[in-house]
Parts: C-alpha cells; structure tokens; sequence
C-alpha cells in the first residue's frame, strides 16, 4: 500500500533516539522529509548523517516557548512545506508517590507535558487540510503502570488534550492521533527493568503477560507512527492507539 508520504514534511522531536528515532526512519523510508529534534548538537548532527538523505536536524529545548514557531519555520525553510509533527519526549523519571519530588515534578511537566502542548498548538495555528498532529504517549493512559507514578499523571492529561484538539481541528481537515506504546524494547524500557535489580527476569515477567509473549521492536512501532500520521489514516482522527503486543486489559 502506498501511505502516500512522499515528500511530505514531518518535524519529529526526540528523534536521535528510541521511538522517535524509529518513526523518522520509517517515515524517511515511505519518502517523507523529516526535520528531527534532539536536545544535544552532537547527537541531532549523529542521527541526521545516519539517517541519510531527506533528514535534516535541529537541537531545540522543548521546554524553550520560542521553539515550536523555530522548528516550523526550519521545516519550511529546510525543504518547503510543513504538513505534521510527531512530539515525542524522553519519560519522565520513574518513582511511587512516595518517592517523586516536587522538582522532578515541575520538570515533567515542562518538558512532558507543556513543552508538548505548545508544539501541538504551533503546529495546529499553521496546518492546513490534510495535515496531522501525533502524539507519542504511553500505555499508562489507560493503566496506570507501577512505579512511574510521574507519567501515570501526566500523559491521561495530554491524551486528554489531544482529543480536545482533534474535536477543534476536525472541521479543517487536521487531524490529531496518539501512539500509547507499552513494552517497546528500547533503552528506556531496558533501564526500567534493570530497576528492578534482574533486568532478565523483569523482562521474562513482562513478557509472560503479553499476549504475543515478547517485547515489540521499535521498528514496529515506526512503521505504525508512519501509517497514522500518513494520508493513509486519512479517516483516523481522535484516536489512541495501543502499540502493546495485546497487553491492554480492555477493548
């Protein structure tokens, strides 16, 4: 099927690694131009020189109220066009009630929670028919996951947010849709396991209650970040897509 990416130009933000970076490169295959964001200049100039030709970089703090309107205006400038965003973030640190401070709080937000409405409220004053806005989320917006009590408050929020969004933008023809990945086998993933002090046993654990009884590959969940935000989903809007393996309790 062809998702009809072709030359369609994406900003994808936390892309020099995990998740973000597998949707770029998903995207980048199907012969889109993405514009992918980091925190450090190194590691955006390392991701972009990988990543090859349509990929172009920028270092940015989303936390930064000036960078949305930045990262829009070097799309544009960068290769003509702008037609959606993919806002993906590092997770917030993990913790029980008990244990998150007040500072790492403020700083989830920030950076999670706030940092990502500006950029969806940017992109939203400057897309156009066809144009789509997605979110990088997590299975904790609808189960809360133990031991990451800092994104079990946050992302519902923003789920939240992004179906408010995709209600007010529907009547242009911009669409807004979100990824909730769960056991995604990542870096971050990978140190949460190792948390536990058995890495491999965390792992084995897990994996028992996933009904396809393994961790997902971020190649697989490139390749569905790709579809959503393609031309492809045209008729998807609103919607919170569970990138789990099956491991969501309900429908």
């Amino acid at each position: 099927m062809d998702l009809g990416l072709k030359d369609r130009v994406y900003v994808v933000t936390g892309a020099t690694r995990g998740l973000g970076r597998a949707s770029a490169e998903a995207l980048l295959a199907e012969g889109a131009k993405v514009l992918v964001t980091g925190r450090e200049e190194k590691t955006v100039a390392e991701a972009v020189a990988e990543l090859g030709a349509g990929a172009a970089g920028v270092a940015s703090d989303n936390t930064d109220p000036g960078t949305p309107a930045r990262l829009i205006a070097e799309a544009r400038a960068r290769f003509g066009g702008f037609d959606g965003i993919l806002i993906s973030v590092g997770g917030p640190a993990p913790g029980f009630a008990a244990d998150n401070t007040d500072e790492q709080w403020a700083a989830a937000f920030d950076t999670v929670f706030l940092g990502a409405v500006r950029l969806a409220r940017a992109a939203a004053e400057t897309l156009t028919e066809g144009g789509v806005v997605g979110f990088v989320l997590s299975a904790s917006v609808h189960e809360p996951i133990p031991g990451l009590t800092i994104s079990n408050g946050l992302r519902p929020g923003l789920a939240g947010f992004a179906k408010s969004l995709a209600n007010d933008l529907g009547p242009r023809g911009v669409r807004v849709v979100g990824l909730l990945p769960s056991r995604i086998d990542t870096d971050r993933v990978r140190s949460l396991d190792a948390l536990s002090g058995d890495a491999d046993a965390a792992r084995a654990a897990n994996e028992a209650e996933i009904p396809l009884r393994r961790y997902g590959t971020p190649e697989e969940f490139g390749r569905t970040a790709a579809f959503l935000l393609s031309p492809a989903a045209s008729y998807l809007t609103g919607v919170m897509l569970p990138v789990d393996g099956g491991a969501r309790s309900g429908f």
